[in-house]
């Protein structure tokens, strides 16, 4: 039997959250947006490229924000000690679609580990990241800019695989 990705509900929340509420907010419903646009797709599907110079595909987005999350808060806020998902972007090029299911339940196991991470720490808490100085407040807000990019890219795939849009 092919595995499909499963389809996914997105919450709606209040837009007059408190900040931290309202960060954390914005990036689940990024989260949910990503798996609502692979809903339906095999593995096949998720690895394929909808445009031939570009190696993005939505299994390669699956794959990166797992790592980009992972990265961000784990390592680099946190410091803890766990190690790239994948070596040098390999997130990108070194796709199975029969690991597509495995890749996806990646991404769903890093959720609440990198959002127990995040909790532990102020908004207002600094950070190194190569030498410069971010906020945990800096870093909500470029990684729901990483998310909202990456399901523009989402959008653009899902629509030359099968012609499904949506918001």
């Amino acid at each position: 039997m092919t595995w499909t990705a499963p389809s996914v509900t997105r919450d709606d929340f209040p837009l007059d959250l408190p900040e931290r509420q309202s960060l954390q907010a914005f990036i689940t419903w990024h989260r949910q947006t990503l798996l609502w646009k692979l809903a339906g797709l095999t593995g096949e599907q998720l690895a394929t490229r909808a445009v031939p110079s570009s190696n993005l595909t939505l299994l390669g987005i699956v794959r990166h924000m797992a790592e980009v999350e992972r990265h961000w808060w784990r390592h680099r806020v946190a410091g803890e000690d766990v190690p790239s998902l994948y070596a040098d972007d390999e997130e990108w090029d070194a796709l199975d679609p029969e690991r597509a299911a495995q890749d996806y339940q990646q991404l769903l196991r890093e959720w609440p580990a990198v959002d127990a991470a995040a909790a532990r720490y102020d908004l207002d808490h600094t950070f190194d990241r190569r030498g410069e100085t971010w906020s945990v407040r800096a870093l909500y807000l470029h990684l729901i800019e990483e998310w909202a990019r990456h399901n523009g890219h989402a959008d653009l795939i899902r629509e030359a695989i099968d012609g499904a849009t949506g918001e």
